[in-house]
């Protein structure tokens, strides 16, 4: 039988035991929910910043930049030239040789109009011989006709100064690029003093030599596309030239068309 004693006795243990059993079962405020730290909001990254760039162009420096604006440009002046002969007919010469076969066979008419449906760089130098010998004296037919195709092989030309001016250029900005990088390489040693670290001198060099590369890259193309636009260009000249040569020496048409009536 519990005396009234022994239940007071148990009550006060009771008491005593619940601050104990209250403070097990906290959860500690200090201590994160999951383990982690929370973090705190990153900045909101620009839309600049987050255009990737070759890093090339970031250890090249201004230079490399410079070479990059001429290799663009370089590509356009090739796709435009390229463009341009093929539009004026710069690969096409059939019709300016049916046409010097018809005027030495005495169709002056059948040549004009060979002529007139084709285009390009030699039709419009040989239709400028064949009408100037039909309206003028020779001497001065030869004048106009060597005025056309200066004219004509002068505008075939145009560009082509600026890729050599590019081939020229380009190597020497990818030299100066690394002399200045191989200058501040040298200074960043000097400064090391005794401390000097081969690894970041390595790393300058490179650096400086990576200009010269990209000039190089630029010049290659820019050299080839010139002598293959020249190339071209030389074959028209030699191909007008052929063709005017035949026109003036061959005999007039009146006199071509009696010959072939008397051969028939």
């Amino acid at each position: 039988m519990i005396t009234i004693r022994t239940l007071i006795s148990r009550l006060c243990l009771v008491a005593c035991a619940t601050p104990a059993v209250a403070q097990e079962g906290a959860i500690e405020t200090s201590t994160p929910l999951f383990g982690a730290p929370v973090a705190s909001p990153e900045p909101p990254v620009t839309a600049l910043e987050s255009i990737p760039l070759p890093q090339f162009l970031v250890d090249g420096g201004p230079v490399i930049w410079a070479i990059s604006a001429l290799s663009i440009i370089t590509l356009a002046i090739i796709l435009w030239k390229t463009w341009g002969l093929a539009r004026a007919g710069a690969w096409r010469k059939g019709h300016a040789r049916d046409a010097v076969a018809a005027y030495e066979r005495g169709e002056r008419a059948m040549a004009e109009q060979i002529l007139a449906q084709g285009g390009g760089p030699r039709s419009t130098v040989v239709r400028a011989a064949v009408t100037g010998r039909a309206t003028k004296p020779d001497a001065l037919a030869r004048e106009d006709t060597l005025r056309v195709a200066r004219n004509e092989l002068a505008e075939a030309a145009t560009g082509l100064r600026a890729l050599e001016l590019i081939a020229t250029i380009a190597p020497l900005l990818g030299l100066l690029g690394t002399v200045l990088g191989m200058i501040a390489a040298f200074q960043a040693l000097q400064d090391s003093g005794a401390r000097a670290d081969p690894g970041q001198l390595a790393g300058g060099i490179w650096e400086a030599l990576l200009t010269t590369a990209a000039g190089m890259a630029v010049a290659i193309p820019a050299s080839a596309a010139l002598t293959w636009f020249e190339a071209v260009i030389d074959r028209m000249r030699r191909d007008i030239e052929d063709a005017v040569t035949r026109i003036f020496v061959a005999r007039p048409p009146e006199e071509a068309a009696d010959l072939t009536r008397a051969a028939e």
